[in-house]
């Protein structure tokens, strides 16, 4: 019989991530080779839709009551453009699902919302170019399982919304899986420090990849490296009676009155200051706070209240944008528990610090009128992949990319020795996850399908960006 976290929706299961074990290696991944007997590897190939399952509509509508009305047909205007951009404001769909799930009950801190496009390269504070998951609204402790189910679903989907043959997408999951599998072999066997300190650089991106890839990355790094605070100001602004200002670009960036937040961003920033260590502290207070608006990102965060924040040093040739993003619970909770009860905000940073190489010198958290926030800076060298455009080879490179900056995030936080002992070395795990993402792959398109026609019917309204 198989384990999971829950059967039964509505069944919360509080997870902790234990202590990193001094028991030795081999005993660890004997340990982890043991939950076979329990948890088969060849279990996790499997997905079919419990008969209770919600329609998958309605639990996206669930969501609209804690979102901004008049953002929420723009949400679902975006959600409607593919098969892929469905699954990213689907989390909450998916999170369900995995309920219904086997998984080996090993711990790690989750993204919770691990797909294709949330993986990307930012700067890290020596100025160097990582590789890294870099969304953590849904980040909590959870089964490692549930990261590399959605990774690897999300590769499926992109593949087919790109018209990438069945067989190569199926062959671009199976290489996430397996470089997760074979980098998390070699992170059980590193010290708990030299985990800590390992990174997926962008040098060491490159030289993994097939010449051509290799040429695309490299130019896409090269991109990441000229997002600044500088070019945001050109892109962002403008200089009205000589004072420099947010520029209005409705309805994706607009100066309008949230009747929660209203003015009180600046108050905002105040209170993130206490979150910061006391020289990043010292850094955010030699720059002045001059202009803040509301601004649309992504596809899942849509609706949620999300800010960019103008700051000034010595002028405006020294600029800092900071983006002041809502935090809300996870999508996870309702079927893990809480961890250690955190303020959204604070959960969200915790979260990210214990999953990243990396974190931004800003990433910090406040509150305001109840609201919890997350703030960093809104684009330091960060660069991403354009997912509609992978060819089936790029596809493939970039999944194991991603499964490899996944098993990083997970080894720093979880057990990697039981879970390399769970994975073994041959391809059992990588054909079972295949077969669950390219199932779940269906499941996605047809949740797809059913959102299309609740608009067609004026069940639901969905708005272009302009």
């Amino acid at each position: 019989m198989t384990k999971s976290i829950s059967r039964q929706p509505g069944v919360r299961s509080t997870l902790t991530m234990a202590p990193q074990s001094t028991t030795p290696l081999a005993e660890r991944m004997a340990a982890g080779k043991a939950l076979r007997s329990t948890v088969p590897r060849s279990a996790h190939a499997g997905w079919s839709p419990a008969p209770d399952r919600p329609d998958p509509v309605a639990l996206l509508q669930a969501e609209d009551t804690d979102r901004l009305a008049d953002l929420v047909p723009l949400r679902y205007a975006r959600m409607l453009e593919s098969p892929f951009s469905f699954l990213r404001g689907a989390a909450a769909i998916m999170a369900r699902d995995l309920t219904h799930t086997p998984t080996t009950s090993l711990t790690v801190q989750v993204c919770g919302d691990a797909h294709l496009a949330n993986f990307g390269a930012y700067a890290t504070p020596e100025r160097n170019l990582d590789f890294d998951v870099n969304d953590f609204d849904e980040t909590l402790a959870g089964p490692w399982e549930w990261d590399l189910k959605r990774l690897t679903a999300s590769v499926v989907v992109a593949g087919r919304s790109n018209g990438i043959a069945a067989g190569a997408c199926a062959e671009a999951a199976a290489a996430a899986v397996r470089i997760y599998r074979e980098r998390m072999r070699s992170f059980a066997k590193l010290g708990y420090t030299d985990v800590w300190y390992a990174r997926v650089d962008a040098a060491t991106v490159i030289a993994s990849l097939p010449r051509q890839e290799a040429r695309v990355a490299r130019k896409r790094f090269a991109q990441a490296r000229g997002h600044d605070n500088l070019q945001e100001l050109r892109k962002l602004t403008t200089v009205t009676g000589g004072r420099v200002h947010i520029a209005d670009d409705p309805p994706l960036v607009t100066h309008v009155s949230d009747e929660r937040v209203g003015n009180r961003v600046p108050e905002l920033v105040h209170a993130y200051r206490s979150s910061l260590p006391d020289d990043r502290r010292h850094l955010l207070d030699l720059y002045t706070l001059v202009d803040f608006a509301r601004k649309v990102v992504g596809v899942g965060s849509v609706g949620t209240r999300c800010y960019i924040a103008l700051l000034v040093g010595q002028g405006t040739d020294d600029p800092l944008f900071l983006q002041v993003k809502e935090a809300g619970p996870s999508v996870l909770e309702h079927y893990v528990g809480r961890s250690r009860q955190l303020r959204p905000g604070k959960r969200v940073v915790q979260g990210q610090r214990l999953m990243q190489a990396a974190s931004d010198i800003f990433l910090g958290w406040g509150d305001v009128d109840g609201l919890s926030f997350y703030i960093r800076q809104l684009r330091d060298m960060k660069g991403s992949i354009d997912i509609a455009a992978l060819t089936s080879s790029q596809l493939v490179a970039y999944a194991e990319v991603c499964g490899w900056a996944l098993a990083r995030a997970h080894a720093r936080s979880g057990d990697a020795a039981q879970i390399a002992g769970y994975l073994g070395t041959g391809t059992a795990l990588d054909q079972a996850i295949t077969a669950f993402a390219q199932a779940y792959a269906d499941q996605t398109e047809r949740d797809h399908a059913a959102l299309v026609t609740a608009v067609e019917q004026g069940r639901v309204v969905a708005q272009v960006d302009a």
